[in-house]
């Protein structure tokens, strides 16, 4: 198994950008009255997914990285609760393709931490 150098390899990191793509696609057709509310409130937790994967990546202690990436889902769990109310404000129809994006980020994302998370209990 190859050891990652580098975050721009780890898919957790890959699909978490992929998610904060497709928010930004979904957003554009959002009122323009939401411009500085519900538009750049998903925005921001979607692209903080990402930017806290890099960050906790770049930690040289356990806890540290584990730190980072429990915000990292935080801001994920964030964004999924933006995409449940834009369709509950009827911003947009179908929220399935992004929510599925959210919940592969959350698998991948559990499965990064649990390593950490089980040698922080010892």
């Amino acid at each position: 198994m190859a050891v990652i150098q580098k975050f721009e390899d780890l898919e957790v990191w890959k699909e978490s950008l992929k998610l904060a793509r497709l928010i930004y696609t979904c957003t554009k057709s959002f009122p323009k009255e939401e411009q500085f509310a519900l538009t750049n409130q998903i925005r921001r937790a979607s692209y903080s997914v990402s930017a806290n994967i890099a960050e906790g990546f770049g930690r040289s202690t356990s806890r540290d990285k584990l730190h980072f990436y429990t915000i990292a889902y935080g801001s994920l769990l964030e964004t999924k609760n933006f995409l449940y109310l834009a369709k509950e404000l009827e911003y947009i129809d179908i929220i399935d393709h992004e929510l599925e994006q959210v919940i592969s980020c959350q698998k991948l994302l559990n499965a990064f931490m649990r390593p950490l998370k089980e040698k922080a209990k010892k």
